[in-house]
């Protein structure tokens, strides 16, 4: 216990005393993301993308002997970007003042916004500083006191050895003069991280969700496990080819135990143990190493994401709809790229509503009454049911007065006060829909009361509206479930449609709002909202994962919006707001926290967007 003792309290102090960071002036990423999105995009940096936290670089630059003691400094995080993310530091605690480490966040988001390609390092970061300042001058009173701090703490130049303080001197001039062209002489150790410029490599590949899948493990199907655990922080990573075997081994030379280990490419059998705490070890690693083969470690979901059999699966109401699907890379829209296969389900009975659910019903009903369609006089008519009196009385006046207008209404007429719009509801049954949100209820049970009580609320308003939901397996295979149509009525056939849904596989959003658009489009209705209800962002097998997905649902929400048709999405998502409003805008979507509240939420939701 007092070697512990001693040895911890002896690791804080060392530590404490080698690095040079200000943990009471910390910022981190989480609390500025947002802010930083919105900046990127202001700024004219391309809106598709996200912003995820940076991976850790090594740095070969002299530490010193207490950073050596303690073994830090040995990495740091630079901001960099790609075609699907902007990455930045987890955390920037660099000065001591906040507002410095704020600004240096928004400082990289700018840098970032301008692409470069041609010349070295230096030169790259150069000459995005300058057209940064230049395109944006109002940045120069922060760039300048960011620079001030930072040269404040690069290592001082009697400090080094002579080619190492001429690297340094380079570094400086570069900072302070954008215009300067400077060339770095070869020393035994490279210069310090320049923490206001960006990566000097950027990694090739990281280790997400981005590559083509083969594997249903990865995407929402996961969600559907007891416990889902996330690392803290982006690991840097690389691919290889699965080693060919079909059992695992490990190999080793017995000197060579207690001293060092060498990798080998062989395969590690993949298990199912409750006690391995996977996501702990990849925590422990700084780079990992991936391949990728044909087997998985939870064989029930690969079944369950298999298309059942025929005689099993939903009745599909007619051929494939050929439907297009926007390429954000060419900036085209790809002719009948995919398609919509309309399915209804085979085993809906009338059923009717819920027990549950009736005592919520009958209050929204109450409240969904004022909607209801009433009869009401209009006066000043050209011709009606009976004479308007008032006007009448003033017409035989004017006439009295010499004042004939032969033209004037003189009638009321008794009429019928109708809302004129038309509604469908599209609900993402993609198999994520599948997880607990509690003890008791799953995404896709919540699903199922909304739409019992959107239609219970709709069916006393006389408002014309649709139903259905969506999900995918890939492009061929966009399935488009119909639930009620426009000119179906609600009963208990419909309520049975309701209580059949249940959740299918992924989420190709464009090509469903494309589908759902045109039929909405159909009505004669003036107003035409297009209401979406999902728990997640765009996603499917072939490379719909990420900004792909994310481009073609944007698209596929303008061109709606050039019908005439008014789109408003409903997420349950906690990390919508990283591309919500990109799709949607920042007023045409709404976050529900708690899931709970859906069914309760979405006809009050209706009613304040139609009233």
């Amino acid at each position: 216990m007092l070697e512990e003792l001693v040895g911890s309290t002896w690791h804080r102090f060392i530590t404490n005393k080698a690095i040079t960071h200000y943990p009471e002036s910390i910022v981190y990423l989480d609390d500025i993301r947002l802010t930083a999105g919105i900046f990127f995009r202001a700024l004219g940096g391309e809106g598709g993308l996200h912003v995820e936290s940076a991976t850790d670089s090594d740095v070969y630059a002299k530490r010193t002997i207490l950073q050596r003691i303690a073994g830090v400094g040995k990495t740091t995080q630079y901001a960099w970007r790609d075609e699907e993310t902007l990455r930045l530091p987890v955390s920037i605690a660099l000065f001591p003042s906040k507002q410095l480490n704020k600004d240096l966040y928004l400082w990289l988001t700018a840098l970032s916004v301008i692409d470069i390609d041609q010349g070295d390092w230096i030169r790259r970061n150069q000459t995005r500083t300058a057209k940064t300042l230049e395109i944006w001058p109002g940045l120069k009173g922060r760039y300048d006191a960011l620079v001030k701090a930072h040269i404040e703490q690069r290592p001082e130049l009697k400090d080094l050895p002579e080619r190492e303080a001429k690297q340094e001197q380079a570094i400086r001039h570069a900072l302070l003069d954008t215009e300067l062209t400077v060339n770095l002489e070869y020393a035994k150790r490279p210069p310090q991280p320049v923490s206001l410029w960006l990566h000097p490599s950027p990694p090739q590949m990281e280790f997400n969700n981005t590559l083509p899948i083969n594997d249903p493990d990865l995407p929402e199907a996961a969600q559907n496990k007891k416990e889902q655990k996330k690392q803290s922080k982006r690991k840097s990573a690389n691919r290889t080819d699965m080693p060919e075997g079909n059992d695992g081994l490990m190999s080793f030379r017995l000197e060579s135990l207690w001293s060092w280990g060498e990798y080998s490419k062989v395969d590690r059998t993949s298990t199912e143990d409750d006690d391995d705490d996977a996501m702990k070890t990849a925590e422990d690693m700084d780079n990992i190493t991936v391949a990728q083969d044909s087997e998985t470690t939870a064989s029930k979901i690969k079944l369950d994401l298999d298309l059942p059999a025929g005689k099993y699966d939903d009745i599909v109401l007619g051929e494939g709809l050929p439907i297009d699907e926007w390429d954000y890379k060419k900036q085209i829209l790809q002719k009948d790229h995919c398609r919509v296969i309309p399915m209804t389900a085979r085993d809906a009975e009338p059923v009717e509503l819920p027990a549950k659910l009736k005592s919520q019903a009958r209050k929204i009903r109450r409240q969904f009454e004022i909607l209801r369609p009433q009869r009401h006089w209009l006066s000043r008519q050209s011709e009606g049911s009976e004479l308007d009196l008032e006007n009448y009385i003033n017409f035989l006046t004017d006439r009295k007065h010499g004042h004939v207008n032969s033209d004037t209404p003189v009638f009321r007429d008794l009429r019928n006060e109708t809302r004129d719009l038309s509604c469908m509801l599209l609900a993402d049954l993609s198999l994520s829909t599948d997880a607990h949100i509690n003890n008791t209820s799953r995404v896709v049970d919540v699903i199922r009361d909304s739409l019992y009580l959107f239609s219970e609320a709709l069916s006393v308003t006389g408002d014309r509206f649709a139903l259905h939901g969506f999900s995918s397996r890939n492009r061929s295979h966009v399935r488009f479930y119909n639930i009620k149509g426009f000119d179906e009525p609600y009963n208990d056939d419909a309520r049975g449609h309701i209580d059949a849904i249940k959740p299918g596989y992924y989420t190709r959003m464009g090509a469903a709002i494309r589908y759902a658009s045109q039929l909405l489009e159909k009505e004669a209705t003036s107003q035409k909202l297009l209401l979406i209800i999902t728990d997640g962002k765009p996603n499917d097998l072939d490379k719909y994962e990420g900004r792909y997905g994310i481009e073609d649902t944007r698209q596929a929400i303008l061109e709606a919006e050039k019908k005439g048709l008014q789109p408003f999405c409903v997420t349950i998502d906690e990390k919508a707001e990283d591309y919500l409003p990109y799709l949607f805008g920042k007023n045409a979507y709404v976050l529900i926290k708690n899931a709970a509240e859906l069914p309760a939420k979405l006809p009050q939701l209706y009613l304040r967007l139609t009233k």
